[in-house]
């Protein structure tokens, strides 16, 4: 296993503070830039970071230290670990209890329903099964194929929904964006929206000058109708 220096910036902070070594130095042992390591003696760099002691962290002797301040052209070196940590080993199959291992090809004909992007390897860690039985379900030649009923795997405990959400997050990435046609609609075009959009106060400002103007038509009935009757009258009065 390869020893990686824990918190390059932090470390590179505390050697600026506390050694007399070149910006060189400190530059190769955190992996960093030299311009990076000026800038953060200079406090241009690295601001509101705490120094992380290396010696401490049980990373870098004293005496390399004192050792590398002596001869400018010295590189510092990694302390050799004292706890070996294990690598991971690479993740198998997911195992799954036999009490649940009937309830896999329903979940696996969820998922071909619901996710036609996750590809079989997906399926395959998700639920712990093979390819040829996803094949099978996915071909409906599945030995039990007319009695499966698609059924949540989360829903099932064979996985979890954040394993869920990041193989899908995964399949989606290199997937191209679908088309008009698959979505079924397709946006309307800017001068129709717009009309849509203004259409509503359109109407309602016709309609309420349509108003007006039936209001102003009535009112001019009513005087038309007052004036003859008033006429009617004078004559009537004339008469008598």
């Amino acid at each position: 296993m390869a020893q990686t220096l824990l918190m390059p910036k932090a470390t590179a902070v505390w050697l600026v503070d506390n050694t007399a070594l070149s910006f060189d130095q400190i530059a190769q042992f955190c992996k960093l830039h030299p311009l990076e390591v000026k800038a953060i003696a200079d406090g241009e760099a690295a601001q509101g970071i705490k120094g992380l002691d290396p010696i401490a962290t049980g990373q870098l002797s004293r005496d390399e230290i004192e050792r590398a301040e002596k001869d400018i052209n010295y590189k510092l070196k990694l302390s050799e670990p004292k706890v070996r940590v294990p690598e991971s080993k690479r993740r198998g199959p997911r195992y799954t209890p036999v009490s649940k291992r009937q309830d896999r090809p329903n979940a696996i004909l969820w998922l071909v329903r619901n996710h036609a992007e996750l590809k079989d390897a997906q399926i395959s860690r998700l639920v712990g099964t093979t390819k040829s039985t996803i094949e099978q379900i996915r071909e409906r030649t599945h030995w039990n194929a007319a009695n499966l009923a698609p059924m949540d795997p989360v829903t099932l405990g064979l996985c979890s929904q954040i394993d869920l959400d990041l193989e899908v997050e995964k399949a989606s990435k290199g997937r191209p964006l679908p088309t008009a046609a698959e979505l079924g609609a397709s946006l309307q075009p800017a001068a129709e929206a717009e009309n849509i959009g203004f259409g509503g106060f359109r109407s309602e400002r016709e309609e309420e000058k349509e108003k007006e103007i039936d209001a102003n038509a009535v009112f001019a009935k009513l005087s038309s109708l007052k004036s003859t009757r008033k006429d009617d009258d004078e004559e009537d009065d004339g008469r008598f």
